[in-house]
């Protein structure tokens, strides 16, 4: 049993306690929340409350969070591309459509299934059963390169450089308009959007800091191609960067246009280039994943 303690601030009072504590844990829905209050494993000042209380600032909530069940996750002979590998760690280039790990609703045919498959016994345990090697994700609907860890000193490592910023990560996008500055810096933050769970927004009372670096790498007919290199690692932070600056990534079905004219699946985004420092030797080393065929074909057609 895990225990978590709030103590509400000022600027949140008045705010639905569901609603609150979905923004401060965004791992966790909202009906998840709704449930643990529904059990009374949530208190308010130590008495039980409803999913519609209003919380008060300095109310301190108390949260039981349960031992979450363990997972039969299976291995699957599903074929990756993989651009490196060796005993510590290897990086794959994610295909369209496959999520990187099981959740509600996926719980085969993801990059995990397939990385069980592969590596059998030879991966890090540090993120549990559901996440084994992953240390950093991307979309289900985002391609390229990805790392992963087969060691725990591996992951310990890599984890570390993430947090350092240390980490070369590279994205190329194609976003709708002109982009008139050749190089520039999107800083904002970034949480989880109050009124809609499933977006990220600038505007978040609940945002942590986010940095983007973009350049122009070649205008378009109405679009851009730009390279984005992230120095924070926010959940859709190039996707709602983009958007705030009226660039929306084209594609996008969450932030973007509700029609597009190109019978997309999703946006286009590609994790072009990563670059580390390997865990046992220190060396530098940078991994570049080419362009998928539709994403190619489109910068033709544009």
């Amino acid at each position: 049993m895990e225990i978590l303690q709030f103590s509400v601030a000022t600027e949140d009072e008045k705010e639905r306690i569901d609603r609150y504590l979905s923004c401060k844990m965004p791992d966790k829905s909202r009906s998840f929340i709704q449930n643990l209050i529904r059990e009374e494993q949530i208190t308010v000042n130590g008495k039980k409350v409803k999913a519609n209380h209003k919380v008060s600032a300095a109310e301190e909530i108390i949260i039981s969070l349960p031992e979450a069940v363990p997972l039969n996750i299976l291995p699957e002979n599903i074929p990756l591309s993989i651009l490196y590998e060796d005993d510590e760690l290897l990086v794959v280039d994610k295909p369209k459509n496959m999520v990187v790990h099981p959740a509600p609703g996926h719980y085969s045919g993801t990059l995990v299934n397939a990385l069980l498959y592969h590596c059998q016994d030879s991966l890090s345990g540090i993120n549990g059963v559901l996440r084994p090697g992953i240390v950093h994700r991307i979309d289900k609907d985002t391609t390229g390169a990805l790392l992963v860890c087969k060691t725990d000193c591996a992951h310990q490592s890599i984890a570390t450089q993430l947090k350092e910023h240390t980490i070369i990560r590279k994205y190329h996008a194609i976003v709708h308009g002109i982009v008139k500055e050749d190089r520039f810096t999107v800083e904002t933050s970034i949480g989880r959007d109050v009124k809609d769970r499933k977006k990220m927004s600038i505007h978040s009372p609940y945002g942590r800091p986010a940095v983007t670096h973009c350049f122009v790498l070649r205008h378009l007919q109405n679009h851009t191609y730009i390279e984005c290199e992230l120095e924070t690692g926010r959940t859709h932070q190039i996707r709602v960067h983009m958007v705030s600056l009226g660039h929306p990534v084209l594609g996008d079905p969450v932030y973007g246009p509700t029609k597009s004219p190109f019978c997309l699946e999703g946006q286009t985004l590609h994790a072009h280039t990563i670059g580390f420092k390997h865990p046992t030797t220190g060396e530098y080393l940078e991994f570049s994943a080419p362009l998928p065929e539709y994403f190619d074909k489109l910068l033709g057609k544009l």
